[in-house]
């Protein structure tokens, strides 16, 4: 009878330790959790940004003086949309409407060669940041991609990035400048 009370005793004492154990493991637990992820934590917030339309640089022989072809234009078109939803779609930014805009360089498509002066035109509309796009075209199957993001207060330079030589027809821009955007801005090939 004493030796089972004394195994009962020892039994005791090892469950209370286990018990202070699991309790002390939980304590842990739960403090780690409250300093991993603090009570007032959001998500980051989300940038606006004014995405104007693609622009064509076209060095190519059959570039027009005229000015854009109603085919580039159409494509132009499609890679603006193309790469707003990318935008739309990654939660980082919240597009401005660039519709309403009163700016003759974003009218005639020129924003590429008007040194910055985009980053105005975004403030004016309520954006943190501007973003131009252009198609440089330097034959009728190699073309290069770019884009630019400013800081639409000061007009320094965010990020830029260009895609580099790429062989394909018009109908490859959307899926160039998507590429880049996801590639190089984005850091996620999984969009």
């Amino acid at each position: 009878m004493v030796m089972r009370q004394r195994q009962a005793g020892r039994g005791g004492i090892a469950d209370r330790a286990g018990a202070r154990c699991r309790a002390m493991a939980g304590f842990l637990l739960c403090a780690v959790s409250l300093i991993a992820v603090p009570a007032d934590a959001a998500a980051p917030a989300t940038v606006k940004i004014a995405i104007f339309d693609f622009e064509l640089d076209d060095f190519s022989a059959a570039a027009s003086a005229a000015g854009v072809a109603p085919s580039d234009a159409a494509q132009l078109a499609d890679v603006t949309r193309e790469v707003r939803k990318v935008f739309e779609q990654s939660g980082r930014y919240r597009l401005v409407d660039t519709g309403n805009m009163d700016a003759a360089a974003a009218k005639t498509h020129t924003l590429h060669e008007c040194d910055g002066c985009e980053a105005g035109i975004a403030l004016k509309l309520g954006a943190e940041q501007s973003f131009i796009g252009i198609v440089k075209r330097i034959s009728r199957t190699e073309y290069m991609v770019k884009f630019q993001i400013r800081d639409a207060r000061t007009g320094a330079l965010v990020s830029e990035a260009d895609s580099g030589l790429r062989m394909g027809a018009d109908y490859s821009w959307s899926r160039g400048a998507t590429r880049l955007i996801k590639d190089r801005l984005l850091g996620s090939a999984r969009q």
